[in-house]
């Protein structure tokens, strides 16, 4: 055979290897893709049975609140599953430790900590090898909350007991420590960890025909997810943006019951109820004495001679527009909003118009207040555990993120915001020395023909903050359009301030 047949055989074969090494290179890189790019969202999978047999066949670890009071935990199962998940608690934590299922995977810190709860993560490959060799059943880590069950079970009874939507958050302000992160309404998580798909179903299409109806949704958690017009919640944040450009707590403002928006044409704002300030006939009163009485149009004008950067500015400062991360449950961010003109600072100033806040910024607000302007990293998270409850990393320390305002001006809104509680219809023992703000919230596409939301923010004891709450009832409560932040969302968080300081 000539070298040149020869050549003409080999070139067939040398294209076949060249093709054999290109798909074996495209087949290791896909190998590749899948076992390390894509490998946590196939093992996330609820399709991934193999994932939920490890899952339902190993000891998960249990998530705790203060005290290692059990929220969640795994049981022995007397079916083809070795453990089945438990929430002793149910529905007051259902939010925040969210559910395992077979059918449905996982929601809140049992997904958020699924690599400590499960075993699999780097840090527990020592005690797994070791569990192996002595012959024991791998276990899963412990997550450990800062949760107060005393003050999260109380704020979810004040709540349910009169069938309100809403939330309530409380803060430690010196730490940032989490005490209570409630929503309502809410579910019970334990018929998802059922092994019983029927019993699964029935539960999930539960929450789903809840989304798909005007009802509120159990499975929000509006302590952090959903945001509200925080009516005269917002005048703190107005009120120390004043107190650091030439305003004292002695400072004139109007009284007037009603003021013109200027450049809408004659538009007005009023006071509540169309009162002049204080009942004083509409002469000028102080600027704590405007705080105290929920002044509308003395803050309106306050806000408009600050003007729309300040009051950004300063709202920024307290945290608002960041959202964030909470224990790997997501934050949604607040907002002032757009301020165009000075009609549209007017109504924002009164926490109208576009501004809007989760329950958590507003306990982060007062919170900052009550630690002398400085704010601190909120955190619910303690410390992760091994199970033979060694650390598994280092505790959370208390973190300081900035100083808000000056320790002067947070002393003075103090000092306001004791004469604020005082002035309530329903205010509460003296001795128990809590500063607050009231706020009733219109919105809707009908706001004056719409039950108003309710709020309540404060800290005590004024001398010594201990607690810092933020009360947020929608629609009114019980009281409909007569529904005011003093008479609906006061008293739950006036009950869990009594808790905290053991008082009740």
């Amino acid at each position: 055979m000539s070298q040149q047949s020869a050549r003409s055989l080999r070139r067939p074969y040398r294209r076949l290897g060249t093709a054999v090494l290109v798909m074996l290179s495209l087949l290791l890189v896909n190998i590749g893709y899948i076992q390390v790019v894509k490998s946590d969202e196939y093992r996330t999978n609820p399709a991934n049975k193999r994932t939920a047999l490890d899952d339902f066949n190993r000891q998960r670890g249990q998530i705790t609140a203060a005290g290692g009071v059990v929220l969640a935990r795994s049981v022995p199962s007397d079916d083809q599953y070795r453990y089945q998940r438990s929430y002793p608690r149910g529905a007051a934590y259902a939010n925040i430790t969210g559910y395992l299922s077979l059918r449905y995977g996982s929601t809140g810190l049992e997904n958020s900590f699924n690599d400590v709860l499960s075993g699999d993560d780097p840090a527990l490959l020592v005690d797994n090898v070791s569990d192996l060799v002595t012959g024991r059943d791998p276990r899963g880590g412990n997550v450990e909350l800062t949760l107060v069950p005393k003050l999260q079970e109380l704020a979810y009874q004040q709540l349910t007991a009169k069938g309100f939507t809403g939330a309530v958050v409380a803060l430690r302000p010196k730490t940032g420590e989490v005490l209570a992160l409630v929503t309502s309404p809410s579910f019970n998580p334990n018929p998802l960890a059922s092994h019983s798909d029927a019993v699964q179903k029935a539960a999930y299409n539960q929450l789903v025909e809840a989304r798909n109806t005007s009802k509120p949704s159990p499975d929000v958690n509006r302590s952090i997810e959903s945001v509200y017009p925080p009516g005269s919640t917002f005048k703190l944040i107005v009120a120390a943006a004043a107190l650091q450009n030439g305003y004292t707590p002695n400072t004139a403002v109007t009284g007037v019951s009603t003021i013109t928006l200027p450049g809408t044409g004659g538009a007005t704002l009023s006071n509540y109820g169309n009162e002049t300030c204080a009942n004083k006939g509409g002469s000028d009163v102080s600027l704590t004495e405007a705080l105290a009485h929920s002044c509308n149009t003395a803050f309106a004008q306050v806000g408009m001679k600050l003007g729309a950067d300040t009051l950004r500015s300063q709202a920024a400062a307290f945290g608002v527009g960041e959202g964030g991360d909470l224990g790997g449950l997501q934050i949604a961010p607040s907002r002032v909003g757009d301020m165009p003109d000075a009609a549209a600072v007017a109504q924002s100033s009164i926490g109208q118009r576009d501004v809007a806040f989760t329950p958590y910024q507003n306990a982060e607000v007062v919170a900052t207040i009550a630690n002398g302007g400085l704010r601190m990293q909120p955190y619910l998270v303690s410390r992760l555990t091994k199970p033979d409850l060694s650390l598994l990393q280092p505790a959370t320390e208390p973190t300081t993120i900035g100083q808000a305002i000056p320790t002067s001006t947070a002393d003075q809104i103090r000092s306001m915001m004791l004469d604020s509680e005082q002035e309530m219809s329903t205010a509460s023992d003296p001795a128990l020395k809590i500063a607050s703000k009231t706020g009733t919230a219109e919105h809707g596409a009908d706001p004056k023909n719409t039950p108003p939301h309710a709020w309540y923010v404060a800290f005590a004891p004024a001398d010594d903050p201990q607690i810092a709450v933020s009360v947020f009832v929608a629609d009114g409560g019980d009281q409909g359009l007569n529904a005011i932040g003093a008479t609906v969302a006061a008293p739950i968080g006036q009950a869990v301030i009594k808790a905290a300081l053991g008082k009740s």
